[in-house]
């Protein structure tokens, strides 16, 4: 992988984040770091303990593994291509509002058109496999990155700067289809993968409150300060236990023939965005801006968890946890 020297953070000359993404994600693709267990193979709290410590070490790079390892488990559960060996793989499934990809049958195989958004890993990822509307629905296809087109324009923020998530044109692509159409949202691993986002959200909200840790375990933070790690301590150990009890679920139940995993993902990831927003807030109404002008690491994860969290549709996904909670009744 080539990269190019760019202004860096502090006006310093040097490679751009996303490049600094890039040759990491390079690296734990190759070193085997990876090689995660699958969601529903007995050891899915190993899998959401990596993604937490990826996210403690950086939340682009998190970002980038957790979607390379989702590709993974999407493959192997929807039958699709084996992935090429040190292959880096993105799950570009984002539909907001605005241009979207078409899918057009084309002979005896496919073809992508339009512009998709939110491509995580845009100019970082060999491999992705893509949303896209077909003529019988929605549908999900693999693609090779040569000749996508991304556009490093999409994407000024300083928040996930390092996860390379711009806006990816598509011009007659030649695509795999990976399942049937519907196949990919209506799998029992859309509701697994869901849940594994949010053990990313926990590892970045863990390394934000580190800071406070560390600073309380120094000097005298005054206990205003203490109250506020106090209950940061009480969301994010509800939340490690929440992923924990959620990766036993899906281990007990991979097929989810109890239908359970909708209801369990929206409220682990409610949950753990809840939490996570917290220990953002009260981390920085504890530590004042020391930290945020005076501490990289710990500023650049908080930009980077602000908006991460977004990933979460707040409100929208609460109505329909109350939905699901209104049709099947309480389980307090």
């Amino acid at each position: 992988m080539e990269l190019k020297d760019n202004r860096g953070h502090g006006g310093q000359e040097g490679p751009a984040a996303w490049q600094r993404t890039a040759t990491a994600f390079a690296a734990a693709v190759e070193s085997g770091r990876l090689d995660l267990p699958l969601p529903g193979s007995g050891a899915t709290r190993a899998r959401w303990a990596a993604f937490a410590d990826l996210a403690g070490e950086d939340l682009s790079l998190a970002r980038l593994a957790e979607g390379h390892a989702d590709a993974v488990a999407i493959l192997a559960e929807l039958g699709g291509p084996d992935p090429e060996p040190g292959s880096r793989w993105g799950v570009w499934a984002a539909n907001p509002p605005g241009p979207n990809v078409t899918a057009t049958r084309q002979g005896d195989g496919w073809r992508l058109d339009g512009i998709k958004q939110y491509c995580s890993g845009a100019r970082i990822c060999t491999h992705a496999l893509v949303t896209a509307a077909a003529d019988d629905g929605a549908r999900l296809f693999a693609v090779a990155a040569g000749g996508l087109e991304p556009d490093p324009a999409s994407w000024p923020a300083t928040g996930m700067a390092g996860s390379d998530t711009l806006d990816v044109g598509f011009p007659g692509i030649a695509a795999i289809p990976v399942g049937a159409a519907y196949a990919y949202t209506n799998r029992p691993g859309f509701s697994h993968g869901g849940v594994g986002v949010a053990a990313c959200w926990y590892g970045g909200a863990r390394a934000v409150a580190r800071t406070l840790v560390r600073a309380a375990g120094k000097r005298d933070v005054g206990p205003h300060a203490l109250a506020h790690l106090g209950s940061v301590d009480l969301g994010l150990r509800a939340a490690r236990f929440a992923l924990g009890q959620a990766a036993d679920g899906i281990d007990a139940d991979p097929g989810d023939l109890r239908g359970e995993g909708p209801i369990r993902a929206l409220r682990v990831r409610a949950l753990t965005e809840a939490v996570a927003s917290d220990a953002l807030a009260r981390t920085g109404r504890a530590l004042g801006a020391g930290p945020l002008g005076h501490d990289e690491t710990h500023s650049r994860a908080v930009a980077d968890l602000t908006v991460y969290l977004r990933q979460h549709h707040a409100e929208r996904d609460l109505a329909r946890l109350g939905e699901l909670v209104a049709q099947h009744g309480d389980t307090w």
